[in-house]
Parts: structure tokens; C-alpha cells; sequence
């Protein structure tokens, strides 16, 4: 990803972390409860961050990535589901 790009996937996030919301962001409910996704884009194209702020220990990033067609695809998504299982979430 591009450091502005990143940079700006990092400012959403630190936005999550003091409470508030990221100013493009959506549920991602397929991934799991609790699941959104960070939208940012440049000159470059699309980058999305997934990510879960349900539980109280920490922000968890489940994945991040260049986004390439219209819809988000199932590889990215199933990632997306893998990890948030890892961290005891349930889909």
C-alpha cells in the first residue's frame, strides 16, 4: 500500500480507538459481528482495512488490501472471517 494510504487507514483507526467512528466506513456482517470496514482511496485506487472494535482489549485489523473489482471479493472476505476467528470472534 502507499504511505498515504496507510496513513490514512491509520488516522480512521486512531479514530476508533478514542470512540468515534471512521468517516468512510461499513458493517461487514458477512465477516462476522462487530465487523467493519475502513474505505479509503487515492490516485492509485480503492484500499480497504477490516477491522473489529467489539472487544475490550484491543482494535483488531483482520485484513487489509487493495480493493480491485466492485464487489469485495471472497478471498478477502473469507481472510477476513479466518482472522476474526483467531481472536474468539463468532461469525
Amino acid at each position: 500500500m502507499p504511505a498515504g494510504v496507510r496513513h490514512d487507514i491509520g488516522v480512521e483507526l486512531m479514530r476508533v480507538q478514542f470512540g468515534g467512528e471512521p468517516t468512510d466506513f461499513k458493517p461487514m456482517s458477512s465477516v462476522g459481528a462487530g465487523a467493519y470496514e475502513v474505505r479509503v482511496r487515492d490516485a492509485s485506487g480503492a484500499y480497504r482495512a477490516m477491522y473489529v472494535a467489539k472487544f475490550e482489549a484491543a482494535i483488531y485489523v483482520l485484513h487489509a488490501f487493495q480493493k480491485k473489482t466492485k464487489r469485495t471479493a471472497k478471498t478477502d472476505i473469507e481472510m477476513g472471517k479466518a482472522r476474526y476467528r483467531m481472536i474468539g470472534g463468532k461469525p
